[in-house]
Order: C-alpha cells, then sequence, then structure tokens
C-alpha cells in the first residue's frame, strides 16, 4: 500500500538533535609528593648496581682468598718442606749413623772477561760443586785428579756468558745447570750435582 499522503499545511518533521561532541581528555598530573618518590625510586635503581658492588666486591675478594689462594699458598709452601723430609731420609748414613753429606769442590776467584765487551766487563766468583751424596765418587779428588781440565771447562762455560745473559732473570740457575753439565760431559761420568755461588760480583 502506498504510505498515506501527508496533510498539507502539517509542520515538518522535527530533525534529530545533534550528538554533544566529546571533550578532548585532560592531562592530569600527578601530585609533586608523587612526582618526588618516582623520581626517587628511579635514582635509587640507578645507584643499585653501584652499592651491590661496593658491598659485594670485599666480600667475594675475602672468600676467594680464604677458601682458594691461602689453602693453595699453604700447599705449596709445604711441598719444600716434605720433599727436604724425604731427601733426609732416603740420604745414605755413614759409620757413626748420621747422614752421610756429600763431597764438595770449591773453585775461589774465577776471573773472566764477558763475551762481546771487547774485555772491558768481567764476571769474578767463587762457587762450590756437590756430587751426590748417594753416589760413592768422591768429586774432590776428582776435581783434584783433573783439575786443570775442568777449570778450563768452567773458563770456556763463563766466558761465553754476555752482560745480557747475566742480567736475564733466573741467569744464576741457567750458569748452574751449564757448569754442571760441562763437568760431567768432560769428566764422561755424571759426578757434579749441584753448584752453590759463595761469590758472584760483575763489573
Amino acid at each position: 500500500m502506498p504510505p498515506p499522503a501527508k496533510p498539507e499545511g502539517a509542520p515538518p518533521p522535527a530533525a534529530a538533535p545533534a550528538k554533544p561532541e566529546k571533550a578532548p581528555p585532560v592531562a592530569v598530573e600527578p601530585p609533586p609528593s608523587a612526582k618526588a618518590a618516582a623520581a626517587a625510586t628511579g635514582g635509587m635503581k640507578a645507584w643499585l648496581p653501584a652499592v651491590v658492588a661496593i658491598f659485594a666486591a670485599p666480600a667475594l675478594t675475602w672468600v676467594t682468598a680464604e677458601y682458594v689462594l691461602v689453602p693453595r699458598l699453604q700447599k705449596k709452601l709445604s711441598l719444600p718442606a716434605v720433599a727436604v723430609a724425604e731427601a733426609v731420609a732416603e740420604a745414605p748414613v755413614g759409620k757413626d749413623g748420621r747422614p752421610k753429606e756429600a763431597s764438595t769442590y770449591e773453585f775461589t776467584n774465577v776471573v773472566v772477561n764477558l763475551a762481546g765487551t771487547m774485555g772491558t766487563r768481567y764476571l769474578k766468583t767463587s762457587f762450590h760443586v756437590v756430587g751426590d751424596p748417594k753416589g760413592s765418587t768422591d768429586i774432590k779428588k776428582v776435581f783434584e785428579d783433573n783439575r786443570t781440565k775442568l777449570y778450563d771447562t768452567t773458563l770456556n762455560v763463563l766466558s761465553s756468558l754476555t752482560l745480557a745473559d747475566l742480567e736475564e732473570a733466573g741467569a744464576k740457575n741457567v750458569i748452574r745447570e751449564k757448569l754442571v753439565s760441562a763437568y760431567n760431559q768432560a769428566l764422561g761420568k755424571r759426578v757434579a750435582e749441584q753448584v752453590y755461588f759463595s761469590d758472584f760480583v760483575v763489573q
């Protein structure tokens, strides 16, 4: 059916009311006390690692020293004492019941020019050569019988040293090994065991 006709002179239909516009959101600022609290919290978080490091570092150092370094140091210090005790226990005993001492031979006032110094620098030294206490060879007698050969061997070893050799760390230990090896090679058998310096001057 067709819609009924509107009577003439009827007022026009009322327009739909306009929707009110939404007001923009207003930013609400926190009170000053809240801002200060937030800043303090942020500041504490920033300093927290530094505070932990300051207090934790000494504690960690103490734990490391107490339970790691000190036990290792004590272990190292106890090893030489144990080695000496074992060496004394294994040392041969003389007729009087006392440990037999190794025989020695002394080189005194040995003077040599150092290599590469054109005779301007020299080494003056005195030392004892010690034999093996377990061996039956009397090193003093062997060295006296071969004094000329062994003195020449000593001069060859010492005069081959340079000033740089003597300035290196552990130079004396290297010289000891060279002398012991040279003596045993010259004698054709192992007689010398160690060298102990009583005088060592470089001029």
